[in-house]
């Protein structure tokens, strides 16, 4: 999730979405709202929400708070950074530039580096998006808490997110094994399993000839709206198509199970093109800010 795409008008195509582009942002807000509450405590600072984990795995961010819009200034980003400093959590937020258009200036005024994302939106009212079977690729599944694959489809989003981009990359099956063993001794393994179990995440895979995901995927549904996430190709076996497999696999999956919208936001034009394969639309653009990198500074 690094840069946007500038070349189309998110609202050139009136209807597009159920509502219409300004209902569907309207709804991913809320879903944005209602995702960190399952793992964190919210705290209010002025007109963000900063959301704080209760428990191990990742760390979460600041947001601009739920209805609200602004106007934001550099003195409230400056007291969410100096909380989060406090905390040990990473100085970091996320939002949607079409929604809360004011923000990134009294952010990039602090002195974050923030960077785009294609935001896409999928309506699952229409007809079915679902990519033939290939006769003879590998089967994808969508994977319970006891299947063999998952502690490597856990482990996949870690190595193909290590060498981003859509080329095909160093990291094969023995460093995956290497990975695999990582996720599951540090407990990645074991925090899936939870969200499986409480219903906040569906994982889809496939695998390869030795037994270890090749693929993977995730969907994370809270009511009507699900986002999919973490669709990751081991590097080395780029450039087969499988992520829109994986993708195509976990929007049937959403489908069937009531969701009837699934959005994503992708790290560059050319992940974008491969989820506007599957049926996604650009809609928007998502920001996140973070501290600049020392290579970025130097």
């Amino acid at each position: 999730m690094r840069n946007s795409l500038h070349d189309t008008d998110p609202t050139s195509t009136p209807g597009a979405e159920v509502g219409g582009p300004s209902a569907v942002l309207a709804r991913l807000e809320e879903f944005y709202d209602a995702v960190p509450r399952f793992s964190a405590a919210a705290e209010e600072h002025g007109p963000f929400t900063l959301f704080v984990r209760t428990g191990p795995g990742w760390h979460y961010y600041g947001r601009p708070t739920l209805g609200g819009d602004g106007p934001f200034t550099v003195a409230d980003v400056d007291r969410v950074r100096a909380r989060q400093r406090e905390l040990g959590a990473p100085e970091s937020f996320e939002w949607v530039h079409e929604t809360s258009p004011g923000l990134r200036a009294a952010v990039e005024a602090s002195g974050l580096e923030v960077h785009e994302h294609p935001l896409l939106v999928l309506e699952l009212d229409g007809p079915s998006t679902a990519a033939p079977a290939a006769e003879d690729g590998p089967e994808i599944r969508v994977l319970t808490t006891d299947d063999p694959l998952l502690p490597s489809a856990v482990a996949v989003p870690h190595l193909a997110f290590a060498e981003p981009g859509t080329e095909v990359g160093e990291a094969g099956p023995e460093q995956l094994a290497e990975a695999t063993r990582t996720a599951i001794a540090d407990g990645q393994v074991t925090r899936m399993i939870g969200r499986m179990e409480a219903g906040r995440t569906v994982i889809a895979a496939m695998a390869g000839p030795d037994g270890l995901a090749i693929a993977s995927g995730c969907h994370q549904p809270v009511g009507e709206v699900s986002e999919v996430v973490a669709v990751a190709t081991l590097p080395s076996q780029r450039r087969q198509g499988l992520a829109r497999r994986v993708t195509a696999h976990l929007v049937e999956h959403a489908r069937a199970t009531g969701i009837r919208t699934v959005f994503l936001s992708a790290s560059d034009g050319a992940v974008a093109r491969i989820y506007e394969n599957v049926g996604f639309r650009r809609i928007a653009t998502a920001l996140i800010a973070e501290p600049a990198t020392e290579a970025a500074t130097s």
